[in-house]
């Protein structure tokens, strides 16, 4: 299925001819990744003090969206992530609208722990939240706060993790006034162990299989905020489907563990997984191998997403290399487990294709439908 463009609505403004990237935004990951790069060293140098306790890491889970640590009888998998800036979107829109959209922005806080948490092959078992305000009054909205509350309660319930417990400081002059940082931790169990999904499977022939987004999902915000300075209804800009472009930006991140359990349940073990947030379709390319990844068929783009693209006046290598751009989740099985994966996705609710195939070659992605290649350099997370 090739990539799909909704009609523009009359409503919509006319695109700017100056492009809007992800750097003019304030995000520049050739600044962030060499900190990352040096952190992971850094920690790399403590896995020995594992060794006090009876346990050891597994090495190659440095650099992969969740670290593993081997226990004995089963691995034991730990994520941090944060929302980011999607939560400055919803206190707009509540003010613009009155309505609260904190039950969504805790789905979507949940989403980035635990959509990094499964990309190894656990099973969540435990999320900790962490609520940091800029003051105290934040929590005087009580039908905000409850919202809050209450989304991230279904989404531990669709995950099937108990919510464990978490911090919820005020840190006025640290964080802004009226403002919230979201954050959640995820802890989860590899049982049996031959569920360890860290790519040393990952070969030849195996398929990609693309997972459905609802949309932004929580990596790309600041680009998205940047633009609102373009439209002149701003957030309240029409889309196509009669949404407003700040109502399709809040949609809640989509949560894969059920799908990921429906694979285990079924017996089919991913050689390869990746969460597609931040770097956007270049995280096709984490896997720290030498291959060639080829993909053949393009899921269809969501309308904010276009939207997006269309009024940054952005090419394709800038968003797909930038967005989610529809594929929210990537999962590299053996051709013949490929078909049924789709199904399994699709029972779950979730939307997928066989979107390529893994070849023998030199590290790169190509999208052949839109002409895309990125070279090995295009990903430097290790």
């Amino acid at each position: 299925m090739s990539a799909e463009t909704p009609a523009e609505t009359p409503a919509s403004p006319p695109a700017p001819s100056t492009p809007l990237t992800y750097e003019q935004s304030g995000v520049v990951y050739d600044l962030i990744d060499p900190l990352k790069v040096a952190a992971q060293r850094a920690a790399a140098s403590t896995a020995p003090l594992l060794g006090a306790h009876g346990f050891g890491e597994v090495a190659a889970s440095r650099g992969e969206s969740a670290y593993v640590v081997d226990v004995g009888p089963f691995y034991l998998a730990s994520i941090v992530e944060c929302l980011g800036s999607k939560a400055l979107v919803a206190d707009e829109m509540q003010r613009l609208t009155g309505r609260s959209f904190y039950a969504g922005i805790a789905q979507d806080t949940i989403a980035m722990a635990v959509n990094d948490l499964i990309t190894v092959g656990a099973t969540p078992l435990v999320v900790q939240a962490y609520w940091a305000a800029g003051g105290s009054d934040w929590f005087g909205d009580a039908a905000r706060a409850q919202a809050l509350v209450d989304g991230w309660k279904r989404a531990c319930e669709v995950c099937g993790v108990a919510w464990g417990g978490g911090e919820t400081p005020a840190l006025a002059g640290i964080v802004e006034a009226g403002r919230i940082d979201l954050a959640a931790s995820c802890t989860g169990l590899v049982n049996p162990k031959t569920r360890l999904t860290l790519g040393d499977r990952l070969a030849e022939g195996d398929a990609i299989v693309l997972l459905a987004s609802s949309g932004i999902h929580a990596n790309g915000l600041s680009l998205a905020r940047k633009l609102v300075e373009r439209l002149p209804q701003g957030y309240l800009t029409p889309l196509a489907d009669g949404s407003t472009y700040g109502e399709a930006l809040l949609a809640p991140t989509v949560l894969y563990s059920p799908v990921t359990e429906a694979l285990a349940k079924d017996g089919i073990v991913p050689h390869y997984a990746a969460n597609i947030t931040g770097h956007g379709w270049r995280k096709l390319l984490r896997h720290p191998g030498t291959f060639t990844y080829r993909i053949t068929d393009v899921p269809p783009v969501p309308q904010v997403l276009r939207f997006i693209q269309q009024q940054a006046q952005q090419d394709d290598e800038e968003a797909y290399g930038t967005l989610n751009m529809g594929a929210g989740f990537a999962l590299y099985v053996s051709a013949e487990d490929a078909e049924r994966t789709v199904k399994l996705a699709r029972d779950c609710g979730v939307p997928a294709w066989v979107a390529g195939s893994v070849e023998v070659g030199p590290k790169r992605l190509i999208v052949e439908p839109l002409n895309l290649t990125w070279d090995a350099d295009a990903l430097q997370l290790r």
